[in-house]
Protein backbone atom coordinates (compact mmCIF):
# COMPACT_ATOMS: atom_id res chain seq x y z
CA UNK A 1 0.00 0.00 0.00
CA UNK A 2 1.33 3.41 -0.87
CA UNK A 3 0.03 6.89 -1.40
CA UNK A 4 1.79 9.84 -2.95
CA UNK A 5 2.19 13.09 -1.06
CA UNK A 6 -0.22 14.77 -3.51
CA UNK A 7 -3.14 12.47 -2.71
CA UNK A 8 -5.98 13.68 -0.54
CA UNK A 9 -6.87 11.41 2.36
CA UNK A 10 -9.76 12.11 4.73
CA UNK A 11 -9.00 12.71 8.40
CA UNK A 12 -11.21 10.89 10.92
CA UNK A 13 -11.38 11.22 14.71
CA UNK A 14 -11.55 8.07 16.81
CA UNK A 15 -14.69 7.03 18.66
CA UNK A 16 -14.06 8.33 22.19
CA UNK A 17 -15.24 6.96 25.54
CA UNK A 18 -14.69 8.78 28.83
CA UNK A 19 -12.91 6.97 31.64
CA UNK A 20 -15.82 7.68 33.99
CA UNK A 21 -18.17 5.73 31.69
CA UNK A 22 -15.67 2.98 30.93
CA UNK A 23 -15.07 2.06 34.57
CA UNK A 24 -18.81 1.46 35.16
CA UNK A 25 -19.60 -2.17 34.40
CA UNK A 26 -23.36 -1.55 34.41
CA UNK A 27 -23.26 1.02 31.56
CA UNK A 28 -23.96 -0.47 28.12
CA UNK A 29 -21.27 0.83 25.77
CA UNK A 30 -21.97 -1.72 23.04
CA UNK A 31 -23.00 0.89 20.47
CA UNK A 32 -19.69 2.75 20.78
CA UNK A 33 -17.67 -0.47 20.93
CA UNK A 34 -19.35 -1.51 17.68
CA UNK A 35 -18.78 1.92 16.13
CA UNK A 36 -15.06 1.75 16.89
CA UNK A 37 -14.24 -1.97 16.76
CA UNK A 38 -17.13 -3.56 14.87
CA UNK A 39 -17.30 -4.72 11.23
CA UNK A 40 -17.77 -1.16 9.94
CA UNK A 41 -15.37 0.48 12.40
CA UNK A 42 -11.74 1.53 12.11
CA UNK A 43 -10.54 -1.03 14.65
CA UNK A 44 -9.59 1.76 17.05
CA UNK A 45 -11.16 3.86 19.79
CA UNK A 46 -9.78 6.21 22.43
CA UNK A 47 -10.35 6.78 26.14
CA UNK A 48 -10.28 10.30 27.56
CA UNK A 49 -9.93 11.81 31.04
CA UNK A 50 -7.89 8.95 32.53
CA UNK A 51 -6.65 10.16 35.95
CA UNK A 52 -2.86 10.58 36.08
CA UNK A 53 -2.30 9.57 32.48
CA UNK A 54 -0.92 12.83 31.05
CA UNK A 55 1.87 13.09 33.64
CA UNK A 56 2.90 9.44 33.22
CA UNK A 57 2.95 9.81 29.42
CA UNK A 58 5.16 12.89 29.68
CA UNK A 59 7.48 11.24 32.21
CA UNK A 60 8.20 8.27 29.95
CA UNK A 61 8.24 9.82 26.49
CA UNK A 62 10.71 12.52 27.48
CA UNK A 63 13.18 9.74 28.36
CA UNK A 64 13.19 8.27 24.83
CA UNK A 65 15.70 10.77 23.34
CA UNK A 66 17.97 10.32 26.36
CA UNK A 67 17.83 6.54 25.95
CA UNK A 68 18.62 6.73 22.23
CA UNK A 69 21.49 9.12 22.99
CA UNK A 70 23.31 6.73 25.33
CA UNK A 71 26.76 5.60 24.14
CA UNK A 72 26.65 2.74 21.64
CA UNK A 73 28.57 0.42 23.95
CA UNK A 74 26.00 1.03 26.70
CA UNK A 75 23.09 0.29 24.34
CA UNK A 76 24.78 -2.92 23.18
CA UNK A 77 24.72 -4.10 26.79
CA UNK A 78 20.94 -3.53 26.76
CA UNK A 79 20.34 -5.78 23.73
CA UNK A 80 18.96 -9.33 23.85
CA UNK A 81 19.63 -11.23 20.59
CA UNK A 82 18.17 -14.47 22.02
CA UNK A 83 14.70 -12.90 22.18
CA UNK A 84 15.04 -11.56 18.61
CA UNK A 85 15.62 -8.18 20.29
CA UNK A 86 12.15 -8.33 21.88
CA UNK A 87 13.57 -7.35 25.26
CA UNK A 88 15.74 -4.29 25.83
CA UNK A 89 17.16 -2.03 23.12
CA UNK A 90 16.59 -2.69 19.41
CA UNK A 91 17.83 -0.56 16.51
CA UNK A 92 18.40 -1.63 12.91
CA UNK A 93 17.23 -5.21 13.57
CA UNK A 94 13.81 -5.11 11.90
CA UNK A 95 13.11 -4.84 8.18
CA UNK A 96 11.11 -2.14 6.43
CA UNK A 97 8.64 -2.87 3.63
CA UNK A 98 11.49 -2.23 1.18
CA UNK A 99 13.50 -5.05 2.76
CA UNK A 100 16.08 -2.63 4.15
CA UNK A 101 16.94 -2.64 7.83
CA UNK A 102 14.95 -0.07 9.79
CA UNK A 103 17.41 2.59 10.90
CA UNK A 104 14.67 5.21 11.31
CA UNK A 105 13.70 4.29 14.85
CA UNK A 106 14.96 2.66 17.99
CA UNK A 107 12.79 0.64 20.36
CA UNK A 108 12.94 -0.44 23.98
CA UNK A 109 10.90 -3.52 24.86
CA UNK A 110 9.88 -4.68 28.33
CA UNK A 111 7.01 -6.34 30.15
CA UNK A 112 5.68 -3.55 32.40
CA UNK A 113 3.87 -5.98 34.71
CA UNK A 114 6.45 -8.74 35.34
CA UNK A 115 10.24 -8.54 35.21
CA UNK A 116 10.61 -12.33 35.08
CA UNK A 117 7.46 -13.92 33.59
CA UNK A 118 8.81 -17.47 34.02
CA UNK A 119 11.90 -19.29 35.30
CA UNK A 120 11.08 -22.43 33.27
CA UNK A 121 14.12 -23.01 31.03
CA UNK A 122 12.11 -24.94 28.42
CA UNK A 123 9.60 -22.11 28.05
CA UNK A 124 12.39 -19.53 27.82
CA UNK A 125 14.03 -21.55 25.06
CA UNK A 126 10.76 -22.24 23.23
CA UNK A 127 9.25 -18.75 23.39
CA UNK A 128 12.18 -16.36 23.99
CA UNK A 129 10.37 -13.23 22.76
CA UNK A 130 7.71 -13.72 25.47
CA UNK A 131 9.43 -15.62 28.27
CA UNK A 132 12.66 -13.64 28.57
CA UNK A 133 13.41 -11.27 31.44
CA UNK A 134 13.37 -7.48 31.37
CA UNK A 135 16.61 -5.56 30.96
CA UNK A 136 16.85 -2.14 32.61
CA UNK A 137 19.57 0.57 32.30
CA UNK A 138 19.76 0.94 36.08
CA UNK A 139 23.13 2.68 35.94
CA UNK A 140 22.88 4.72 32.74
CA UNK A 141 19.19 5.77 32.89
CA UNK A 142 17.70 4.64 36.22
CA UNK A 143 14.48 6.65 35.76
CA UNK A 144 13.39 4.52 32.81
CA UNK A 145 12.23 1.46 34.74
CA UNK A 146 9.77 3.25 37.02
CA UNK A 147 8.38 5.48 34.27
CA UNK A 148 7.96 2.56 31.85
CA UNK A 149 6.20 0.36 34.42
CA UNK A 150 3.92 3.14 35.69
CA UNK A 151 2.58 4.09 32.26
CA UNK A 152 2.38 0.48 31.09
CA UNK A 153 0.43 -0.61 34.18
CA UNK A 154 -2.07 2.24 33.82
CA UNK A 155 -2.63 1.53 30.12
CA UNK A 156 -3.10 -2.16 30.95
CA UNK A 157 -5.70 -1.41 33.63
CA UNK A 158 -7.67 0.85 31.27
CA UNK A 159 -7.29 -1.78 28.53
CA UNK A 160 -8.91 -4.37 30.79
CA UNK A 161 -11.92 -2.06 31.12
CA UNK A 162 -12.09 -1.78 27.33
CA UNK A 163 -11.87 -5.59 27.11
CA UNK A 164 -14.78 -6.00 29.54
CA UNK A 165 -17.04 -3.84 27.38
CA UNK A 166 -15.83 -5.66 24.24
CA UNK A 167 -16.99 -8.92 25.83
CA UNK A 168 -20.39 -7.43 26.60
CA UNK A 169 -20.79 -6.38 22.97
CA UNK A 170 -19.61 -9.70 21.49
CA UNK A 171 -21.84 -11.72 23.85
CA UNK A 172 -24.89 -10.13 22.22
CA UNK A 173 -23.96 -11.69 18.90
CA UNK A 174 -22.35 -15.05 19.71
CA UNK A 175 -22.17 -17.39 22.65
CA UNK A 176 -18.50 -17.33 23.69
CA UNK A 177 -16.91 -19.91 25.92
CA UNK A 178 -16.02 -18.03 29.09
CA UNK A 179 -12.34 -18.99 28.67
CA UNK A 180 -12.36 -17.15 25.33
CA UNK A 181 -13.50 -14.01 27.15
CA UNK A 182 -11.06 -11.22 26.22
CA UNK A 183 -10.86 -9.74 29.72
CA UNK A 184 -10.07 -13.15 31.26
CA UNK A 185 -7.47 -13.93 28.58
CA UNK A 186 -5.64 -10.67 29.29
CA UNK A 187 -5.87 -11.02 33.07
CA UNK A 188 -4.31 -14.49 32.94
CA UNK A 189 -1.43 -13.57 30.64
CA UNK A 190 2.27 -13.07 31.36
CA UNK A 191 2.93 -12.01 27.76
CA UNK A 192 2.15 -8.28 27.75
CA UNK A 193 4.85 -6.16 26.14
CA UNK A 194 5.52 -2.43 26.18
CA UNK A 195 7.49 -0.72 23.42
CA UNK A 196 9.01 2.73 23.84
CA UNK A 197 9.76 4.11 20.36
CA UNK A 198 12.16 6.85 19.35
CA UNK A 199 12.27 8.13 15.76
CA UNK A 200 15.65 9.63 14.93
CA UNK A 201 15.92 13.13 13.42
CA UNK A 202 15.48 13.22 9.65
CA UNK A 203 19.04 14.25 8.76
CA UNK A 204 20.32 11.11 10.49
CA UNK A 205 18.13 8.80 8.42
CA UNK A 206 19.49 8.29 4.92
CA UNK A 207 16.87 5.62 4.16
CA UNK A 208 13.96 7.99 4.79
CA UNK A 209 11.31 7.72 2.05
CA UNK A 210 9.18 10.77 2.77
CA UNK A 211 6.89 10.28 -0.21
CA UNK A 212 5.47 7.04 1.19
CA UNK A 213 2.45 7.06 3.47
CA UNK A 214 4.17 4.30 5.47
CA UNK A 215 7.53 6.09 5.67
CA UNK A 216 7.90 5.80 9.46
CA UNK A 217 6.19 2.47 10.13
CA UNK A 218 5.12 0.02 7.43
CA UNK A 219 1.65 -1.38 6.87
CA UNK A 220 0.80 -4.11 9.39
CA UNK A 221 -2.00 -5.55 11.51
CA UNK A 222 -1.25 -6.15 15.18
CA UNK A 223 -0.94 -9.84 15.99
CA UNK A 224 -2.09 -9.93 19.64
CA UNK A 225 -5.32 -9.03 21.41
CA UNK A 226 -5.42 -5.30 22.12
CA UNK A 227 -2.82 -2.56 21.61
CA UNK A 228 -2.73 0.61 23.69
CA UNK A 229 -1.16 3.71 22.10
CA UNK A 230 -0.08 7.12 23.38
CA UNK A 231 -0.07 10.13 21.13
CA UNK A 232 3.50 10.98 20.14
CA UNK A 233 5.64 13.81 21.48
CA UNK A 234 7.78 15.74 18.98
CA UNK A 235 10.97 17.49 20.06
CA UNK A 236 14.01 19.27 18.67
CA UNK A 237 17.21 19.67 20.69
CA UNK A 238 15.38 18.25 23.73
CA UNK A 239 12.63 20.90 23.53
CA UNK A 240 9.06 19.76 22.86
CA UNK A 241 7.59 21.31 19.69
CA UNK A 242 4.31 20.93 17.74
CA UNK A 243 4.37 18.56 14.77
CA UNK A 244 5.07 20.79 11.72
CA UNK A 245 3.21 18.57 9.23
CA UNK A 246 -0.51 17.83 9.80
CA UNK A 247 -0.36 15.06 7.17
CA UNK A 248 1.96 12.94 9.33
CA UNK A 249 0.69 10.37 11.79
CA UNK A 250 -1.44 7.21 11.95
CA UNK A 251 -3.19 5.90 8.82
CA UNK A 252 -5.68 3.02 8.73
CA UNK A 253 -7.14 1.00 5.87
CA UNK A 254 -10.86 0.54 6.41
CA UNK A 255 -12.76 -2.69 5.80
CA UNK A 256 -13.86 -1.26 2.42
CA UNK A 257 -10.25 -0.60 1.42
CA UNK A 258 -10.29 3.17 1.93
CA UNK A 259 -7.26 4.79 3.56
CA UNK A 260 -7.94 7.41 6.24
CA UNK A 261 -5.80 9.45 8.61
CA UNK A 262 -6.85 8.87 12.22
CA UNK A 263 -6.46 11.42 15.02
CA UNK A 264 -7.14 11.41 18.76
CA UNK A 265 -6.46 13.81 21.61
CA UNK A 266 -3.10 14.34 23.31
CA UNK A 267 -4.61 13.32 26.64
CA UNK A 268 -6.33 10.21 25.25
CA UNK A 269 -5.19 6.59 25.14
CA UNK A 270 -6.03 4.83 21.88
CA UNK A 271 -6.74 1.09 21.71
CA UNK A 272 -6.57 -1.04 18.57
CA UNK A 273 -7.92 -4.55 18.05
CA UNK A 274 -5.39 -7.28 17.20
CA UNK A 275 -5.79 -10.30 14.92
CA UNK A 276 -6.19 -12.82 17.75
CA UNK A 277 -9.22 -10.97 19.12
CA UNK A 278 -10.65 -10.58 15.63
CA UNK A 279 -10.47 -14.34 15.06
CA UNK A 280 -11.80 -15.40 18.46
CA UNK A 281 -14.73 -12.97 18.26
CA UNK A 282 -15.70 -14.38 14.82
CA UNK A 283 -15.19 -10.93 13.32
CA UNK A 284 -17.44 -9.03 15.71
CA UNK A 285 -14.27 -7.13 16.72
CA UNK A 286 -12.12 -6.24 13.72
CA UNK A 287 -8.39 -5.66 13.35
CA UNK A 288 -7.34 -3.24 10.60
CA UNK A 289 -4.06 -2.65 8.74
CA UNK A 290 -2.32 0.59 9.74
CA UNK A 291 0.93 2.52 9.26
CA UNK A 292 2.67 5.74 10.34
CA UNK A 293 3.64 8.55 7.98
CA UNK A 294 6.66 10.74 8.70
CA UNK A 295 6.39 14.55 8.59
CA UNK A 296 7.73 16.23 5.46
CA UNK A 297 9.32 19.58 4.65
CA UNK A 298 12.29 21.66 5.76
CA UNK A 299 10.86 22.19 9.24
CA UNK A 300 11.25 18.49 9.94
CA UNK A 301 15.05 18.56 10.00
CA UNK A 302 16.25 17.68 13.45
CA UNK A 303 12.75 16.62 14.50
CA UNK A 304 12.50 13.69 16.93
CA UNK A 305 9.36 11.64 17.70
CA UNK A 306 8.75 9.61 20.86
CA UNK A 307 5.80 7.36 21.58
CA UNK A 308 4.76 4.22 23.48
CA UNK A 309 2.69 1.14 22.64
CA UNK A 310 1.42 -1.57 24.99
CA UNK A 311 0.76 -4.91 23.31
CA UNK A 312 -1.78 -6.82 25.37
CA UNK A 313 -1.82 -10.44 24.29
CA UNK A 314 -2.71 -13.95 25.53
CA UNK A 315 -0.33 -16.06 27.59
CA UNK A 316 1.89 -18.35 25.53
CA UNK A 317 0.08 -21.32 27.16
CA UNK A 318 -3.40 -19.85 26.63
CA UNK A 319 -5.48 -22.25 24.56
CA UNK A 320 -7.29 -20.52 21.72
CA UNK A 321 -10.29 -22.27 20.19
CA UNK A 322 -10.60 -21.07 16.62
CA UNK A 323 -14.13 -20.92 15.14
CA UNK A 324 -15.20 -22.73 11.98
CA UNK A 325 -15.11 -19.52 9.96
CA UNK A 326 -11.62 -17.99 10.10
CA UNK A 327 -11.11 -15.28 7.48
CA UNK A 328 -7.59 -14.25 8.57
CA UNK A 329 -4.58 -16.37 7.50
CA UNK A 330 -6.85 -18.88 5.73
CA UNK A 331 -3.76 -20.63 4.35
CA UNK A 332 -2.82 -21.73 7.90
CA UNK A 333 -5.95 -23.94 8.16
CA UNK A 334 -6.93 -22.71 11.62
CA UNK A 335 -10.62 -23.69 11.32
CA UNK A 336 -11.85 -25.61 14.39
CA UNK A 337 -8.27 -25.88 15.72
CA UNK A 338 -7.25 -25.54 19.35
CA UNK A 339 -3.79 -23.97 19.66
CA UNK A 340 -1.88 -22.20 22.37
CA UNK A 341 -1.04 -18.58 21.61
CA UNK A 342 2.63 -19.62 21.45
CA UNK A 343 1.84 -22.25 18.81
CA UNK A 344 -0.25 -19.77 16.85
CA UNK A 345 2.62 -17.28 16.98
CA UNK A 346 4.98 -19.96 15.67
CA UNK A 347 2.66 -20.62 12.71
CA UNK A 348 2.78 -16.92 11.85
CA UNK A 349 6.55 -16.73 12.27
CA UNK A 350 6.98 -19.76 10.03
CA UNK A 351 4.83 -17.99 7.45
CA UNK A 352 6.80 -14.75 7.49
CA UNK A 353 10.33 -15.97 8.25
CA UNK A 354 12.54 -18.56 6.63
CA UNK A 355 14.21 -19.57 9.90
CA UNK A 356 12.69 -20.75 13.15
CA UNK A 357 13.88 -19.28 16.48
Amino acid sequence: MSLSSDSTVPTVSTVTISYSELKESNIDLSARIEEGFGPNGLGILSVKDVPGYSALRQNLLQLAPRLAGLPEEVKRELEDPHSRYNFGWSHGKEKLESGKLDMLKGSYYANPLQDVPTSNSYEIQRYPSYCGSNIWPRNSLPELEGAFKALGKLMFEVGLMVAYHCDQYVSKGIKQHEKQNLEKILLGSRCHKGRLLYYFPAQESSTHDNDSISSWCGWHTDHGSLTGLTRAIFSRDSVEVPCPDPASGLYIQTRSGQIVKVVYGEGEIAYQIGETTSILSSGYLCATPHCVRAPQGEETRGLERSTFALFMQPDWDQKLTFPKEVTIHEELSLSDEVLTFGEYTEKLLNKYYDTKP
